[in-house]
């Protein structure tokens, strides 16, 4: 006869729901997704000047996502300084999300010390690693909004605020109208990925009507949508919109190098 151990379900539960792709009631991450919306236009990390990019006809700009900085240790990300220097194309930098690995001031910090050094402005997505224990104060102190839009001559990015594996109908109601004055090349990037490889994986949008929505909303209108969270690379194509979502920095320390010319869309992965 097995003993049972409520002890050892009790740690399994605790694992689970401490992951990466869970938060329930709002016991491990913050839920004030209205509030942290309400902190549009709030910057502390940009500049003014980086809200309108001189890009050209081609330019090229880096990907990545998931370095969760934690106790001080980035895993290398001090090292983009140097490869941002080597190649003059590079215009601009984007960090999918779980910057932090659960959002401490020290290590968000860490993060903007690092962006300082590069050249080339560095623009945060919010993840839900960044939001835990209700952290995004933080991320209001240091950083402010969680969403927000980049101009530029040839392009147009968009950041959104997907830390609780939702966007919610006033942002998606915000990007459906943005995008009609969306001009050049438009990039999206979210946290929070829309597909997955395999139904074991839960680490997605979790309302299905809203992943369709978004798909929609998206559809003939955005180029690529770079996306993390789920810590693997996964390709897919819906709509004429490619879906990006890119492997973890903090265990594989590979970014992506998205060039833009003439001859369309680009892209290709290094190891950092």
């Amino acid at each position: 006869m097995v003993k049972k151990r409520p002890w050892l379900i009790f740690l399994l539960a605790l694992g689970v729901l401490s992951a990466c792709n869970i938060d329930v009631l709002g016991l491990f991450a913050s839920t004030d997704l209205d509030e942290r919306l309400k902190e549009k236009d709030t910057f502390v990390f940009l500049k003014p000047e980086n809200f309108f990019l001189t890009l050209g006809e081609e330019y090229s700009f880096i990907v990545l996502t998931d370095t969760h900085i934690k106790d001080g240790d980035t895993h290398g990300l001090e090292n983009l300084t140097e490869v941002i220097e080597n190649n003059k194309a590079i215009q601009f930098v984007v960090i999918a999300g779980d910057i932090t690995d659960y959002g401490s001031q020290k290590d968000l910090q860490k993060f903007i010390n690092i962006a300082h050094t590069l050249r080339v402005p560095c623009y945060p997505v919010i993840g839900n690693h960044d939001i835990l224990f209700g952290n995004w104060q933080n991320w209001k102190k240091l950083i402010g909004s969680t969403r927000y839009r980049i101009n530029a001559d040839e392009a147009t990015l968009f950041i959104l605020d997907s830390a609780n594996e939702f966007l919610g109908k006033n942002q998606l109601d915000w990007l459906e109208s943005e995008l009609e004055t969306a001009q050049g090349t438009v990039f999206v990037f979210s946290h929070t990925n829309i597909f997955v490889d395999s139904p074991l994986h839960v680490e997605q949008f979790t309302d299905i009507r809203e992943r369709a929505r978004l798909c929609s909303i998206l559809q003939d209108r955005c180029d690529i949508m770079f996306m993390g969270h789920i810590h693997k690379r996964i390709l897919r194509e819906v709509g004429g919109v490619i879906y990006l979502s890119i492997e973890n920095f903090g265990k594989h320390r590979n970014y992506c190098l998205v060039t833009v010319n003439k001859s369309g869309i680009d892209y290709h992965f290094y190891k950092l």
